[in-house]
């Protein structure tokens, strides 16, 4: 006898607590049958938390018996006879992941720069697309491109051709295969002999092929029921019509997958039935929304039908709209309105797919102790398991520079093998290690840094040292190509390092509590099929891991508040709240952006008879639908984000749109209320960011340190600082307090400075008499080079430098034999030094270098990597050369005694190698200076730095106003302005 499936297929309004409802009908159903009927119903879910809260949404209603309670999911793992088991997922993608590979070897500019496994996953989410939606490879080869696609779409058919074939011989199924052969299969047994007792279908759209076909299987059942959530019956015909009357189907919409179910089952909308007698929490608005949320084609019913809507303002009555200035905002905004729930004791929940949204309101929810039941949990790349995992294979086979290596020594599952004194122990090593090599160096630790280290401390530390030169060379260590070997060796170096020196993997903490666990069956299950993959490089294994972790999640331990919940868009469904919080109601955010498909594009998509990129965006709308139905809604947005200004959701901006469009029936009145309601949050929320104390802001300081702890030496490169910036020579010389190293080292100018310097002074000091100028500039190649491999650790700066060094090579050469010819070096890096004769102070100085001349007079080189300072700022500031030339004059240097100095010379190391010679006086319009001139005049500086009343101010007058001082944090710049007065402030 044929079944009509009208009669079976069932649905219930957005906004009603569909578990509850559901088992109400179910009650009401079976009331007039026996008790053990209720046992022998099958009831299949679409998620797990849909079931747990059928299940005690039973519980609330006394002791009976319970459906079955499946997961259409599950389908794909019944036992049945003659179909085996599915093959592990990630098994096919690193078959994919071969397959992938050797197409990019044959076509490099194919999806150039995208990762192997990423290509191999999105080519197994094809693949089961096609297993579930029926989609034989026969149709892909009907595909008729060659005058529409561009070659990478024919280059990419002609692959897929391949893979579905061998799909499709292979005998081994994945799980969507699976999925859809058992429902094939239970359709030919059920065709012959339907189940006697009950099968209902509850809570899915039909979304997948397989999913589909099976409600239709139930559908057609004599004792078959399919419930659909949040079904709109304020659509109209015209409207049902528009979803699927054009080219492209308008599968974003939230009620296209209902249609596309219908239409399967030759059934119009107007014949499924009511589950239970009961209305939505708010018809009117949803009648709002509804017409809201038409499609494009149909949007001209807004003025037909809006009419119809009645007074705006008693529909837009349970709605809030926040519009936050940035993340942060709406962050705090919404937790506030959480909170307030939480006190009036109303289950509420946040509805939202950013992830990172979510985390910021679960922060600012636990300044009051209120801890959210999440239902998406933890991502287990952000657990310290995870994280330390995903650092360990980005770093394998490189050498660890000592930001990284700080990272690894600080992280918090590292040496928690040998208790808790050990891991004391090892912070304060880690800690000393920091310091020495922020100090001294290497930019990259080894073996014989640390042996260095440990023979300075004056504890003993070798045991420690010697354990983590061991975790060294195996992060150094080169590893085969081949992933097995990789994946031991990598789960070996994390239990190394967990353990710690004398440590036991077993009893530290990587493998413990709810995060490690999750991590070793990841990572076991990786262990197990990485057999199946071809050759991997360091590269692609980092990424492997990145992305297969990404699959795992850690459900949160602590006991979270009974009201307060944050949803993903799925979980929603299973969930009834009085108040719902709509956040992140942006582009990108709300709906997500359709990932982009690198195998086929929309159109053959539509040709081969696969879903198009916009179904997605459809489930997200319908999840909207339902969540905007809810009895209380506070609908959330920020303005802006990190980068740029944000677009609203295109859902949140229709029904803006129609609520403003619709005047006539308090429509704008509607809005500013909603508007108004929101408001009252962010206001909340910025008067608890408000500072309850005002701080007045520091001065520009000016200490008066006493004299006697005023600095009695000083360099004369030091004397430009005192000029432009005192307050960094009091910070040095006065409070001792030095700048460490970066944590992570650069080839800075300072560096750079040091490097060049250090190549020259090699270069004059290995002179060899009667060189040619060939033999001269290959000499100068060759110190850079090993000067270079020596001090720089970074191979691009190495060739770099050496290119510049290499562009001026034979012009310095011809120099140095023209600068050879007048004078002899006679200083080259030694330090001088010569006491004040008005004061009591020493000026030292190390000079790169001073000839002597023929006519005994003394030149003065000063190397620059830089552009040499001109003639003004010598005169105002940079007194290094005019302040050595006096101090030769003076005798400062024991090597050349008391000279007349004849020239001062810059030399710079770089650019076109040119050079700039000054002669005796500077001269600068109407101002000149000579080298007795400066000294007089550094006398007087020195002499009035010494009196209790001359403050050391900051950044007194800096060449630039953007120039950074190291001192800067210290004295609080940014609290006050380079137009201050500093206060007179008295000894200290």
């Amino acid at each position: 006898m044929a079944v009509d499936p009208g009669a079976h297929l069932f649905a219930l309004p957005p906004g009603v607590d569909f578990p509850r409802e559901l088992v109400a009908g179910l009650i009401e159903r079976f009331a007039d049958r026996p008790p053990e009927a209720m046992a022998r119903a099958r009831l299949y879910l679409n998620s797990g938390r849909m079931r747990r809260r059928v299940r005690e949404c039973f519980l609330e209603n006394g002791a009976r018996y319970l459906p079955q309670l499946l997961l259409i999911s599950d389908l794909g793992a019944d036992p049945l006879a003659g179909l085996p088991m599915p093959v592990p997922s990630l098994r096919r993608k690193l078959e994919l992941t071969r397959l992938v590979e050797e197409l990019t070897r044959r076509l490099p500019e194919f999806e150039a720069g995208s990762s192997h496994f990423a290509l191999a996953e999105s080519l197994a989410s094809l693949m089961a697309e096609m297993q579930s939606e029926g989609v034989h490879p026969e149709r892909l080869d009907r595909l008729e491109i060659a005058e529409t696609h561009a070659r990478h779409w024919q280059q990419s058919l002609a692959f897929i051709r391949i893979i579905a074939r061998y799909f499709e011989s292979d005998g081994e199924l994945d799980a969507e295969a699976r999925q859809r052969l058992v429902v094939e299969t239970l359709a030919q047994t059920w065709r012959d002999a339907p189940p006697a007792d009950p099968v209902i279908v509850a809570g899915s759209t039909g979304s997948r092929g397989a999913t589909a076909l099976f409600m239709r299987l139930v559908a057609h059942l004599p004792e078959g029921m399919v419930v659909l959530p949040g079904f709109d019956r304020d659509m109209t015909e015209k409207a049902w019509n528009s979803l699927d009357s054009s080219l492209f189907p308008i599968e974003d919409h939230p009620q296209y997958r209902f249609l596309a179910l219908l239409r399967s089952l030759d059934l119009a909308p107007e014949t499924v039935q009511d589950w239970r007698a009961i209305a939505a929490p708010d018809p009117a608005r949803n009648r709002l929304v509804s017409l809201a949320l038409r499609p494009a084609p149909v949007t001209d019913q807004w003025r037909e039908e809006g009419g119809s809507l009645g007074d705006l303002e008693t529909a837009c009555a349970g709605l809030s709209l926040i519009t936050a200035r940035d993340p942060r905002e709406e962050a705090l905004a919404i937790a506030l309105a959480l909170r307030e729930a939480a006190e009036r004791q109303v289950q509420a929940a946040l509805i939202t797919p950013d992830r990172l949204l979510a985390r910021r309101v679960a922060a600012a929810l636990d300044r009051w102790g209120i801890v959210p039941d999440d239902s998406a949990g933890q991502p287990l790349q952000q657990t310290a398991p995870g994280r330390l995992l995903r650092q360990l294979a980005q770093i394998s086979g490189q050498r660890l520079p000592i930001a990284e290596l700080m990272i690894l020594l600080k992280h918090p599952l590292t040496a928690t093998g040998a208790g808790g004194e050990a891991r004391g122990r090892h912070l304060r090593n880690t800690r000393e290690l920091e310091l020495f090599l922020r100090r001294n160096g290497p930019a990259f630790p080894d073996a014989d840094a640390l042996a260095v280290w440990a023979a300075k401390s004056p504890e003993d530390r070798e045991t420690w040292a010697e354990w983590l030169a061991g975790i060294l060379s195996q992060i150094v260590a080169p590893l085969p190509d081949q992933l097995p070997p990789r994946v031991e060796a990598h789960l070996a170096l994390c239990e190394a390092i967990a353990a710690g020196p004398g440590g036991d993997p077993a009893a530290s903490e990587l493998w413990r509590e709810a995060g490690g666990r999750e991590a070793l069956r990841l990572m076991s299950d990786l262990r197990e099929q990485a057999g199946h993959a071809g050759e991997v490089s360091a590269s692609d294994y980092a990424d492997l891991v990145n992305r297969h972790l990404q699959g795992g999640m850690v459900r949160q331990t602590l006991t979270s508040h009974p009201l307060i919940a944050i949803w993903g868009t799925l979980e929603a469904r299973a969930q009834g709240a009085k108040l719902v919080i709509c956040g992140g109601l942006n582009e990108g955010s709300w709906p997500e952006a359709p990932a982009p498909d690198p195998w086929l594009s929309r159109q053959m998509r539509l040709e081969a008879g696969l879903l198009l990129p916009e179904r997605q965006i459809g489930l997200s709308s319908h999840d909207f639908q339902q969540a905007v139905a809810a009895p209380q809604v506070i609908l959330s947005r920020a303005g802006r984000d990190a980068e740029a200004q944000t677009i609203p959701s295109r859902w949140l901006n229709r029904l803006l749109n129609l609520i403003k469009g619709l005047p006539e029936q308090n429509g704008v009145a509607a809005l500013k209320a909603m508007e108004a309601r929101g408001q009252r949050w962010i206001d909340l929320a910025q008067e608890l960011e408000r500072p309850k104390i005002s701080l007045t802001p520091a001065p520009r300081p000016s200490p008066n340190p006493p004299v006697e702890d005023r600095p009695r030496e000083l360099p004369v490169t030091a004397i430009q600082t005192l000029i432009r910036d005192p307050y960094a020579i009091y910070a040095r010389r006065v409070l001792r307090l030095r700048p460490l190293d970066p944590l992570r080292p650069e080839p800075d100018p300072l560096l750079r400075g040091q490097v060049l310097h250090e190549i020259v002074e090699t270069f004059v000091k290995t002179h060899v008499e009667g060189e040619t100028l060939d033999c001269a500039r290959a000499r100068l190649l060759t110190i850079t080079q090993e000067v270079l491999e020596t001090k720089i650790p970074w191979p691009s700066t190495q060739r770099i430098w050496f290119a510049r060094i290499h562009g001026i090579a034979e012009k310095f050469c011809r120099d140095e034999e023209e600068r050879r010819a007048k004078g002899t070096p006679a200083v080259i890096e030694k330090k001088g030094s010569i006491p004040l004769q008005k004061v009591n102070f020493m000026l030292s100085a190390k000079p790169d270098r001073i000839d002597i001349l023929e006519d005994g007079s003394a030149e003065i080189f000063d190397y620059k990597t830089g552009k040499p300072p001109g003639d003004a700022e010598v005169l105002a500031f940079n007194k290094q050369m005019l302040l050595e030339a006096a101090m030769v004059s003076r005798g400062a240097f024991e090597q050349i005694g008391p000279r007349d100095v004849s020239a001062m010379t810059y030399i710079r190391l770089g650019g076109d190698g040119e050079t700039r010679t000054m002669g005796q006086t500077i001269k600068v319009k109407d101002r000149e200076e000579t080298p007795e001139d400066s000294w007089v005049k550094l006398e007087e500086l020195i002499a009035r730095y010494l009196r209790p009343s001359q403050g050391f101010t900051a950044r007194r007058a800096m060449q630039k106003a953007r120039d950074i001082s190291d001192y800067d944090q210290l004295s609080r710049f940014g609290e006050w302005d380079i137009t201050d007065t500093p206060p007179k402030e008295g000894s200290a």
